[in-house]
């Protein structure tokens, strides 16, 4: 993109925030725009937006074009997440609801993992454009299917239309819109050393503010926040975040390290993510049977953590310049398995129990707290990866001077094979100090990926005892959503 647009690195870099701000602005809204224009109809025009955008993007010949393109791919997109699992609630009984829940989440695990793969797969082989134009086949089956099998029920069909909140919204898109921006540009601005994140900060928190107390005193709020009083809808929806913060967190660390530190390909990266993610789709139907039998979400969530958390750690061990490709087959696997047991069960959980307009207020809830917790997962990491390095460099470095015989003779041994290869004894005994500072870089860098996974296993352990706060329902699966077909 940067050649074929002659656009910069931070320029292009707007191509991924763009969508991330649309994305995460439309998620809390779509259950009221739904209400308001119909679920089917909504649901059949997201795709059908998407599908345009995605066209007009693989067209696009100016950066900021293909950037505005992308911001209303991002809006159709955050719209498909919410409504489509509105929809499958709405059209399952209980008894069903589990598996096809689990049917629901294959996607979502499977789709993100092979999609950059493929991406990188389509940009080797033909262009960048070619990843947008894909999505039109795709999006002209999906209408059709939509058009067919999709049905709107009857409260929709009867609901009057109310009063659009225009102050909530502006209030939604300020405080949520600026806080994206600041998770997705606060690294590459150096965070609050620059005026324009420390602003975007204080739009954030006053937006933010401003947009939960016009939604808990509005008699027909654009986001129910009133949701969150059922304490399983609420604690299922924080750890929703803190899945996020870990799913793509632990996304962001790894092909980072595989191809900085390894060498590996993006496609060679992605290829060892498919493996896991795979496993971790298919558990989905499996542990939407168990939450259809009665198993409660209270059991299944602590094992995903901690499975998450058993990944972490294996990382952690295996992690060495010369780590093999094979030595990330099983904790990935793991990693795969515990996005199973934290998925679907942190799903019904922010849906135990809920009716009506409720369930696609919670849907929005939980799906914007988990694509933030992303973002600050991605935020949080890259910082202390940055800053992290640096310090590890200069303790690792403090304990290294000429006057060790060590030190020296690796400098008197690469000297000498620089020497032999023709270049003079200065200018290889200088290159000699640069690849031992090399090294030294490199070292500091394995031992911060070592603190990064150690740490996270260690915060996915701790979160564990919130599921005690979980309130244990009777026959779990039968006061799941009520179906209003």
């Amino acid at each position: 993109m940067m050649g074929n647009l002659g656009a910069t690195l931070n320029e292009v870099s707007w191509v991924v925030a763009a969508y991330a701000i649309a994305n995460v602005i439309i998620i809390p809204m779509a259950g009221f725009l739904s209400e308001q224009l119909g679920r089917r109809k909504y649901f059949i025009g997201s795709v059908v937006l998407f599908t345009i955008a995605s066209v007009l993007c693989g067209f696009s010949t100016g950066i900021w074009e293909l950037v505005f393109f992308r911001f209303l791919q991002g809006m159709a997109g955050g719209a498909l997440l919410t409504t489509s699992q509105t929809i499958l609630v709405e059209s399952f009984p209980p008894e069903e609801l589990g598996l096809a829940n689990g049917l629901f989440g294959m996607g979502v695990i499977i789709g993100p993992t092979i999609g950059p793969t493929l991406g990188g797969v389509i940009v080797d082989n033909l262009s960048w454009h070619w990843i947008f134009f894909i999505n039109l086949p795709v999006g002209i089956i999906a209408t059709l299917l939509a058009y067919n099998f999709v049905r709107e029920r009857p409260a929709v069909q009867r609901a009057t239309k109310r009063v659009v909140d225009w102050l909530g919204i502006g209030l939604l898109i300020l405080g949520v819109g600026s806080l994206q921006l600041v998770l997705e540009k606060g690294k590459e601005e150096d965070w609050f050393q620059s005026g324009f994140i420390t602003g975007m900060t204080v739009l954030a928190l006053i937006g933010i503010v401003g947009f939960i107390v016009r939604m808990l005193r509005s008699p027909e709020p654009v986001v129910d926040l009133r949701v969150l009083r059922f304490r399983n809808v609420a604690v299922g929806t924080f750890l929703s975040f803190i899945m996020g913060f870990g799913l793509f967190g632990t996304v962001f660390v790894f092909p980072i390290f595989a191809q900085q530190i390894l060498g590996y390909t993006a496609t060679q990266t992605g290829e060892l993510l498919i493996p896991g993610a795979l496993v971790g789709g298919f558990m989905m139907p499996l542990v939407g049977r168990l939450i259809a039998k009665g198993v409660s979400p209270k059991y299944l969530i602590p094992l995903g953590f901690f499975l998450f958390s058993v990944f972490t750690f294996m990382m952690g061990r295996i992690i060495t310049p010369e780590t093999s490709e094979a030595s990330f087959f099983w904790p990935l696997l793991v990693r795969g398995i515990g996005l199973g047991f934290l998925f679907l069960p942190l799903t019904f959980l922010s849906l135990q129990g809920l009716k009506g307009n409720d369930v696609p207020q919670s849907t929005g809830l939980n799906n914007m707290l988990r694509q933030l917790g992303g973002s600050f997962g991605i935020a949080v990491l890259a910082t202390y990866l940055g800053n992290r390095i640096v310090y590890n460099r200069a303790m690792i470095g403090s304990n290294l001077n000429t006057n060790d015989p060590v030190i020296m003779q690796q400098v008197s041994s690469l000297t000498k094979r620089l020497v032999a290869s023709g270049t003079n004894v200065v200018e290889a005994t200088q290159q000699a100090y640069m690849v031992l500072s090399g090294m030294l870089s490199k070292q500091a860098a394995l031992v911060t990926y070592i603190d990064i996974f150690e740490l996270l296993g260690a915060f996915f352990l701790a979160c564990i005892p919130l599921v005690l706060f979980i309130r244990r329902v009777k026959n779990a699966a039968a006061t799941g959503p009520v179906s209003l077909h």
